[in-house]
């Protein structure tokens, strides 16, 4: 495994500097714009191994994408490899159609230490949720991005984390709308505590979630790249792009349902992904 090689995958060609916030921000926007959130493994009939050498071959050799125990694995190595002060913690993420927090752990994300300052860095959520930048850790205050307004609140030890939701403008339809309003504007994202982990404590998650079918990674074949003015999402047959901020405080979401054969296409020319066995969606 060579940082030169991971370098090229999430094409990311400057000259190394020392390991600060501006190097971390630019390697984060790197890997999130060049390795997609997906899940298609599960639906090409692959098993998805939680092992540095096969997640650094699958993303960086293969040029696929993976979901959060890969992606943010990956990038744990590559800030290690880099000098950074850097630990794994584990989240739940929040089911909004349950209005809960999962009971069990079932993310992975990152905690980086750089002069005093911790910051959160998670490039395994994918979709709308995703942060571009690395998030400084501290409670109560929000964080503007271009996706939207970030924070984190703490209590007690447990920090929750949550995005400030825009309106989604749908130009087959009239009106922009957000997404169920009735639930108010907060997205809940995940919850977390600073207890570091390691990679081997998600292993057993890594296994349940390719063989319940009650997981939504289950039920959904899903794949989404940030871009450089939103993101890309295939989820089953259908295509969404979206533009942040296209107007003030509002998104441009623009939706297409595929053929089986525009998939495949699709998977190539948007997350430039070429599958070696074939997909159900």
């Amino acid at each position: 495994m060579n940082i030169q090689e991971y370098f090229a995958r999430i094409s990311y060609n400057e000259s190394r500097k020392d390991a600060d916030l501006q190097t971390l921000t630019v390697i984060f926007q790197h890997h999130i714009q060049a390795i997609p959130f997906e899940n298609l493994s599960m639906h090409c009939g692959e098993t998805i191994k939680l092992d540095l050498q096969s997640t650094y071959d699958k993303i960086v050799r293969k040029k696929r994408g993976g979901w959060c125990l890969e992606s943010n694995h990956l990038l744990f190595w590559a800030l290690q490899e880099l000098g950074y002060d850097v630990c794994i913690l584990g989240g739940n993420s929040y089911k909004p159609a349950e209005r809960a927090y999962t009971a069990e752990i079932n993310h992975i994300l990152l905690k980086v230490v750089i002069e005093g300052n911790s910051y959160i860095v998670d490039a395994g959520f994918g979709g709308a949720y995703q942060a571009w930048q690395p998030l400084m850790l501290i409670s109560g205050k929000d964080q503007p991005q271009i996706p939207g307004i970030f924070r984190f609140m703490e209590d007690n030890g447990t920090w929750y984390f949550e995005k400030v939701k825009r309106k989604n403008y749908i130009p087959e339809q009239s009106v922009p709308f957000a997404d169920n309003p009735d639930l108010g504007n907060i997205r809940k994202i995940y919850t977390f505590t600073l207890e570091p982990r390691h990679i081997n404590d998600f292993q057993e998650l890594n296994t349940y979630l390719q063989v319940s079918p009650d997981n939504i990674l289950q039920k959904k074949s899903i794949c989404s790249l940030q871009t450089t003015e939103g993101l890309y999402a295939l989820v089953g047959w259908t295509f969404t792009k979206v533009k942040y901020n296209y107007k003030e405080d509002v998104d441009l979401v623009q939706i297409t349902t595929l053929t089986d054969e525009e998939v495949e296409k699709t998977l190539k020319d948007k997350f430039n992904i070429v599958l070696e066995n074939k997909l159900v969606p």
